[in-house]
């Protein structure tokens, strides 16, 4: 499991937490929510809520496995934003250095 999110300088970052949350389904696709919450320095709440709206939007598949969740990442789809919708999620990982599992 990766450190919890720590403060940089500054109050902002150039990735969303929606980006942060679908980097580390990519690298962990049976990674709690909880653990995503504290990697991504966000609570449990808005953790699951982002994952509601990354799977309702198709962008990530939940499949139920014994009690926990397993998640795929639909890489192939574009990106939501106009100024991005050439590129696909896909793209956005492999830029990020993540490989998805």
């Amino acid at each position: 499991m990766g450190e919890p999110a720590k403060p940089t300088s500054g109050t902002w970052t150039f990735l969303t937490n929606h980006a942060h949350v679908l980097v580390c389904i990519a690298q962990e696709p049976d990674m709690r929510g909880r653990d995503i919450a504290s990697r991504v320095g966000i609570t449990e709440r808005a953790a699951q809520s982002i994952i509601a709206d990354l799977v309702g939007a198709g962008y990530v598949i939940r499949t139920r496995q014994g009690r926990r969740n397993h998640y795929a990442l639909r890489s192939d789809l574009p990106l939501r934003h106009v100024l991005e919708r050439d590129h696909t999620i896909g793209d956005l990982l492999s830029a990020l250095g993540s490989e998805l599992s």
